[in-house]
């Protein structure tokens, strides 16, 4: 299973990104997804997953203001940030738990 991560970028503080994980095979539908985030110097932060049957968990740093989803039909998982802070500035992973299938990584820089 190959894993494709886009919707990173630069924004600045109380804009919105949608994070976007696209998954080459349809298994990926019935996993339990999750994403990270590294900042520099920082060890990797689990930010939110969802199981393949829709129940998700966020993380309490950005709980009220990020969402996760999945689109089934399109293979994807969706993180949907609001209210961006620059501590949120970080490379964002997404993941199928428990496994090595990674994506590569975006960047999402937030300015003050």
């Amino acid at each position: 299973v190959q894993l494709q991560a886009s919707g990173g970028g630069l924004v600045q503080a109380g804009g919105s990104l949608t994070l976007s994980c696209a998954a080459s095979k349809i298994i990926f539908n019935t996993k339990t997804v999750d994403w990270y985030r590294q900042a520099p110097g920082n060890q990797r932060e689990l930010v939110a997953g969802i199981t393949g049957g829709g129940v998700s968990n966020i993380a309490d740093s950005v709980k009220g203001r990020f969402t996760i989803s999945r689109d089934k039909t399109k293979n994807t998982v969706n993180l949907q940030m609001n209210g961006l802070k620059p501590e949120d500035t970080a490379v964002y992973y997404c993941n199928i738990r428990r496994t090595s299938y990674w994506g590569q990584g975006t960047q999402v820089t937030v300015s003050s």
